[in-house]
Parts: structure tokens; C-alpha cells; sequence
């Protein structure tokens, strides 16, 4: 058990104007399983990389490793070896400690000998002897076949790639693991797994997931990037998720009661000052009093109208210490604004109407015959693992030429939003992209900036974008888009945590008809009415 030290960390991408990171200060133990969650653009990715020393930070930072990280995901040098092969050639020093022995051996000398007898003992005791072993179990543990790992590596899934660089990241000899959002290309079973596997490990992480149930599965600590702090709390997300709200809803309270005593205190600040006025302007002119003889006593008026003031600004001090503590609230409330979405009203009682449907490209069908209705409100998801049929069948729906059998009924007159799985090409210009997409520009950017997307980044072209931000774009047409219906294809690829919340609270009232796949078993749980399991 050892400590991760962070201290003063700042860090601005080169021709950049903000900063990610300004002061920032962190202890993190080696022993933690802990989650990195925080909004897109706040510097999840960087931190790892950071962390990894992939990126020099600025100036006074100082970040201490008492032992090596390791990052994910890792590059493999040759795509076209056996995939077992091309996972133990990244598994680098196991080779560099088997050339030195190699040239020690051929040396001969006495000195050499003992350096060899040196490296030999740490080669086994890194496992070296039985490394491609070690592969295939940490492999089996993920449910990965051995028949995929004599497959060319590069023709393994995106899925699948992420369990064997999982399996081989945990055999390099880096004593803290750096995984950047393993579950972006897996199924809701492949999450599951990985979760587990994790969880399971010997070695302490930082992974960044947007997923809540795989957080909740594979994290003991979370670490929260918010606009203007960080926040680590012992538990899982669901954990944090309580404290955070418990945290938001004392604070929205706090401001609430200082708003009103800041007002009652300006008030009162008023009648004090307006007394005293009134008080000194009655020592002008002054006389004897007719009846009495006797002068007013404008020592004793002077003192009073003093006292008065005195106590206004008293009173105005109170209030601005407590415009000052308001000023230091809700700096870090992550408020989503509601979404809105305009629903195109149809008499049709049905919108897509399947019955033993399904699809052949002459290799037998892709998935088996099914069927189903969706109505008006109705949200259908589409589930199964990887390669089952599930974007196929939404491009069936979409009126796409795949050969099929079975009866498939989709109204002629049917307006469908369509929302791609892979935003990762978008380019150019995004005021182009909205003219290509046929929507409104002024409500897709009022959308964008709801999910916390920045201004400055509307000049910038999409291929600066990261992938979430590139997702959320695809997002906001989408939404910004009058259908009768929502094909959505994977929605929530790389979005992060509170604009997930926002699309469900979205969902839920606005009630649309929709089709879509996703491996959030959470958002499914939330939303769907209805699923339909492929393979």
C-alpha cells in the first residue's frame, strides 16, 4: 500500500486558452479500486495521461509514482500476428529481460553470470516461463474463447480486443493500472465480465466509465472532476451519487435562506440609514420652543442620528458576508437543464409492426425470426451481445435494401430522428453539419449547450471534437428533429453520467415512441417498455 501524490497540478494543451487542470492536489492510494467520473471536456483522459507521464504538466506541479503505471488501452505493434502472439509481444518486458540474458549467456564472464542469475530470478519471478498460459487464463477469466486468440489480432472485435488487452494489462509489470473507458465497445454481458474481472484483480486502478452499474460493480472510491474542484469519497458510484445529491440539496437550501436574509438585511439596512437622515435634518433649524423657553438638543439629536448609522452599517456588513458565503455555493452544482423534444402526433395505433422477421445476407439468418409492435409511447430496446443482428434489425427499420424474410410494416408517411452508433468521422464545420442534418440551428445549440457542451467549441471544427462531444452533436440533431419516432443506435457511447440522467428524465416525460440498442443496463431498466433479446 503505497500513495499516489498529486500536488499543485495545472495543465493547458498547447494553443489552448483555459486550463484543465489549475492547483489541483490529490492523494490516491496504489491499493484502491477507483472510478474517475466527471462531465465530457473535464479532463478525465488527461489526468491518466498525466498520471502515466504521456503529458508533461505545467510549471510548479509535481505528481510523485511510487510505482509504475500502466496504461490502457496499450498499443499492439503488429496487428496481423496470432492475437495471443501480438498480446505477448506487448507484454514487453518479459522479451527485454529475455534478450539480456541472452547477450549475458553469450558474455561467459564471471561478473556476467551474475548479473544474468540477477535477471533470471526476476523473470521468474514475474511469471516469464509460463506467460502465454497466464494470457489464456486471465483470458478465460474475461469469457474469452481460445479460438479467438489464434485469430490476426486485428480481426478480432473492438469487444473482444478490450478483454485481451485487459487480460495481458494486468500481466505487465506496472504496479497501478490506468484504464481509460474499457466498456465503450462492450455488451451488457462483456461489462458484467469486466467488471468482475476488475474487481477481482490483484492490482489497484483509475478507470474512467460513464457506466453506473459497471462503477458500482468494479469501484470501492470514486473520484469526482467538477467545475471547480475534485471530490474522492470511499464507495461505490451509487454511493457517491447520494452524498452528491444529499451535498446539492443542503446547498440549494443554504442559498435559498441566504438570498432572503441578504433582502431582509438590505431592507433593514434602508430604514436605518433613511432614520438617520431624517434625525440629523431635524437639528436644522431649530428654535426656542414657544411654550418651554428651551432649545432641542441637537447634541443629543447628533448622537442618536450617529448610533443610527452605525447600526446601518452594521447591517450592511452582515449582509455582505452573506452574499460572500453565497457566492462560494452551488459553484460546483451540476444542475442539467430539462431537454425538450417535439413529438409529431400520428392516428396510426402502431408505427413498426414486425412478425417473424428476420435478416439473411445468404449465410443463414442473422438472428432468428422475431416479433414485435411499437406504438405510440412505446420504447422498444434491442439487447444481446456483440454481432447478434441488433443494428442490422434498426437498419431494417430504417428502410435500409438488407436482404430479410418475415413481414416487416413501417409506415410510408413515418418520420423517424436516426441516431448513428459511430460519430467518429464527423468533420468540417458544425454550422455545416446542422445544414446537413436539416435541423434548426439556433435550438441544436440551445440543446448542445444543456448538455454542458462549451461555447467556444461551436467555432471549432467536429475533427477537434472528442468522442463525446462529437456523440453529443449527433445527439442534439437528433433531438432537435420532429419525428414520430427515435431510432437511437447506441445513444449513450462515450456521453457522460448527468447527461445520461438528463436523457432519461427527457424520455420519461416526453414518453416517445423509440427503437434503440444500448449496453447500459441501467438506461434500458429506466426507459424501455418493452425489450427484445437477440441471439
Amino acid at each position: 500500500m503505497s500513495q499516489i501524490s498529486v500536488q499543485n497540478l495545472s495543465y493547458t494543451y498547447p494553443g489552448a486558452h483555459l486550463p484543465v487542470f489549475q492547483g489541483l492536489s490529490l492523494s490516491l492510494d496504489t491499493s484502491w479500486r477507483l472510478g474517475l467520473i466527471g462531465r465530457n471536456g473535464r479532463g478525465k483522459t488527461t489526468l491518466l495521461r498525466l498520471l502515466a507521464g504521456e503529458l508533461e504538466p505545467d510549471g510548479a506541479s509535481v505528481i510523485t509514482r511510487p510505482t509504475a503505471m500502466e496504461y490502457f488501452p496499450f498499443p499492439v505493434k503488429d496487428p496481423s500476428l496470432p492475437a495471443l502472439e501480438a498480446v505477448e509481444e506487448a507484454v514487453a518486458p518479459f522479451r527485454a529481460m529475455e534478450a539480456e540474458m541472452e547477450a549475458l549467456a553469450a558474455a561467459g564472464d564471471p561478473g556476467a553470470m551474475e548479473r544474468y542469475g540477477q535477471v533470471l530470478e526476476r523473470y521468474q519471478a514475474a511469471g516469464g516461463y509460463d506467460i502465454r498460459q497466464r494470457v489464456l487464463r486471465e483470458a478465460a477469466k474475461l469469457e474469452l474463447r481460445e479460438g479467438v486468440l489464434e485469430r490476426p489480432f486485428g480481426t478480432l472485435s473492438p469487444g473482444e480486443r478490450v478483454k485481451l488487452l485487459l487480460a495481458a494489462l494486468q500481466l505487465r509489470p506496472g504496479g497501478f493500472l490506468l484504464i481509460d473507458e474499457p466498456t465503450s465497445h462492450l455488451d451488457a454481458a462483456g461489462r458484467r465480465a469486466v467488471g468482475r474481472y476488475l474487481a477481482q484483480g490483484g492490482k489497484g486502478y483509475l478507470v474512467v466509465s460513464h457506466d453506473r452499474d459497471f462503477l458500482d460493480a468494479s469501484c470501492d472510491h470514486i473520484l469526482a472532476l467538477n467545475r471547480t474542484s475534485a471530490d474522492l469519497i470511499q464507495g461505490n458510484y451509487s454511493s457517491w451519487q447520494r452524498e452528491k445529491d444529499r451535498e446539492d440539496a443542503m446547498e440549494l437550501a443554504r442559498n435559498q435562506k441566504l438570498e432572503k436574509e441578504a433582502a431582509r438585511l438590505a431592507d433593514a439596512a434602508r430604514r436605518a440609514s433613511g432614520w438617520s437622515d431624517r434625525l440629523e435634518k431635524t437639528k436644522k433649524g431649530l428654535g426656542q420652543d414657544s411654550e418651554s423657553g428651551l432649545r432641542p438638543d441637537r447634541g443629543h439629536i447628533g448622537a442618536k442620528s450617529a448610533r443610527m448609522m452605525k447600526r446601518a452599517k452594521a447591517i450592511q456588513r452582515r449582509r455582505e458576508e452573506a452574499l460572500e458565503e453565497k457566492r462560494g455555493l452551488l459553484r460546483d452544482l451540476e444542475e442539467g437543464e430539462p431537454l425538450k423534444l417535439r413529438i409529431l402526433p400520428t392516428r396510426r395505433g402502431f408505427l413498426v409492426r414486425a412478425h417473424g422477421l428476420t435478416a439473411d445476407y445468404g449465410r443463414g439468418p442473422v438472428f432468428p425470426p422475431v416479433s414485435f409492435t411499437v406504438e405510440p409511447g412505446q420504447r422498444l430496446a434491442v439487447t444481446g451481445p456483440n454481432g447478434c443482428g441488433k443494428s442490422t434489425l434498426l437498419g431494417l427499420i430504417l428502410g435500409r435494401e438488407i436482404p430479410h424474410a418475415g413481414e416487416l410494416d413501417v409506415p410510408a408517411e413515418l418520420v423517424v430522428s436516426w441516431l448513428p452508433q459511430d460519430t467518429s468521422g464527423l468533420r468540417g464545420r458544425l454550422g455545416d453539419y446542422v445544414e446537413s442534418q436539416g435541423v434548426e440551428g439556433d435550438l441544436f445549440r440551445a440543446i448542445l449547450r444543456k448538455l454542458d457542451f462549451p461555447r467556444e467549441l461551436f467555432e471549432q471544427p467536429l475533427e477537434g471534437y472528442s468522442q463525446g462531444q462529437k456523440k453529443k452533436a449527433a445527439l442534439a440533431a437528433s433531438l432537435a428533429r420532429p419525428a414520430h419516432l427515435l431510432v437511437w443506435d447506441e445513444p449513450l457511447n462515450y456521453i457522460d453520467l448527468l447527461s445520461r440522467r438528463q436523457l432519461e428524465e427527457l424520455i420519461l416525460e416526453y414518453a416517445p415512441a423509440m427503437v434503440f440498442v444500448d449496453h447500459d443496463a441501467r438506461f434500458v431498466r429506466t426507459v424501455a417498455t418493452q425489450v427484445l433479446e437477440l441471439g
